[in-house]
This record gives structure tokens, C-alpha cells and sequence, in this order.
């Protein structure tokens, strides 16, 4: 029986646990959920095709780099579910005015394909979006549940 209190409290504490950053290591393929400095959640994730740098144009397939926010959420996605993420801000704007280009947008922390979910455990051992950040829709639901709309995200090398 004592177990079973420290088993309910452990999972007691997990639910309340607010996320206050979203961490994205892209050396790593991996996002973690803090609440504090405390991880309370962690995933491996895909990137796109050329994971390392920061997002400079539309069609670099590269996932941007910075500090931006969880601005809403999308459950009509063409990939399971999404969470968009506030790229490009002002700087990303200048920076791709100034040569001339597209910054890009649109990018997200979404699930799989549509109808292609049961691939997870093949497509995530790659890096294949066009720049945004891929989770199994398993883990897609839970960020969904963990994750609120307003929520700071970090993504780095």
C-alpha cells in the first residue's frame, strides 16, 4: 500500500508540474521540457535536412536558432498535431530583408504525417522536416497536454 501512495504522489507532482521553457539541444536531436532547471520531460526529435545553423531563408531546411515563443496551437495540421513557434521576429526579418530573401515561417513542433504516424519509429532516426521540429504523435499528445500556448522556447546547437 505504501507504494502505491508514493507511486500516486510521484504522478501527482508529474501532472501539476508546469512547463515554464521548452529546450531544444539540436546536436543532441533533443527537447526537453523544464519547469525551473528541472528537466520534467524529455524527447528525441528530427530537425530538418540540414539541422545545423541557424534558419536563414525559406527553403534552407534548417531549424532556426534563438529564443521564441509557443504562439498557438493547430489541431487541423497536416501532421498530426501542431504547436507553432514565433519564428521569424524582427531580427530574423531584417537579416533576411537585407539579402534580399524570405525568412521562411511556418515552423512548428508537430507529430507525423498524416495517416503516416505508425512510421514514427523509422522517420524519426532522420532528420526530415523542412525546418521544423518532429515528435511521435504519442509525444505529440502528451507536449500538447504539458505544453501551454505563451511557453518560451530555446533551441541551440
Amino acid at each position: 500500500m505504501r507504494y502505491i501512495v508514493i507511486l500516486f504522489l510521484a504522478l501527482a507532482s508529474f501532472a501539476q508540474a508546469e512547463v515554464t521553457l521548452v529546450q531544444v539541444i539540436k546536436s543532441q536531436n533533443r527537447m526537453h521540457l523544464l519547469n525551473g532547471d528541472k528537466i520534467i520531460k524529455s524527447y528525441h526529435v528530427a530537425f530538418g535536412g540540414q539541422p545545423q545553423g541557424h534558419k536563414r531563408q525559406e527553403g534552407d531546411e534548417k531549424t532556426p536558432e534563438g529564443r521564441y515563443t509557443l504562439d498557438y496551437k493547430k489541431e487541423d495540421s497536416s501532421y498530426y498535431r501542431a504547436m507553432h513557434i514565433s519564428y521569424p521576429n524582427a531580427e530574423d526579418r531584417a537579416q533576411a530583408e537585407a539579402r534580399g530573401v524570405s525568412p521562411g515561417g511556418f515552423i512548428m513542433v508537430h507529430g507525423q504525417r498524416n495517416r503516416l504516424g505508425w512510421l514514427a519509429p523509422l522517420t524519426q532516426r532522420f532528420n526530415w522536416t523542412d525546418g521544423c521540429i518532429a515528435l511521435a504523435n504519442d509525444e505529440m499528445d502528451e507536449f500538447m497536454l504539458l505544453v501551454q500556448t505563451g511557453t518560451p522556447i530555446e533551441i541551440h546547437w
